[in-house]
């Protein structure tokens, strides 16, 4: 998985709790994958533990499989 940026809305209140960030993958396939992989590893179920002591830090997760368009510049 590569990541592409890391972006916060500039307007409430999205700006107070929104997070959004793009990865690319070279395949769907390969996105379950690398997820699983991330998600199995021991040191992110560490700080993921941690980062929970006082409370969920994250609410829900959205992902979306995007395809760039002839003229962007992301291909």
């Amino acid at each position: 998985m590569t990541s592409i940026g890391y972006f916060v809305p500039q307007d409430a209140p999205d700006s107070q709790n929104t997070l959004i960030y793009v990865l690319a993958h070279q395949s769907r396939e390969d996105a379950k994958k690398n997820w699983a992989d991330f998600q199995a590893d021991p040191e992110w179920q560490k700080v993921n533990t941690e980062s929970q002591i006082n409370g969920r830090i994250v609410s829900k997760v959205e992902s979306t499989f995007m395809d760039p368009l002839d003229f962007s510049q992301i291909k």
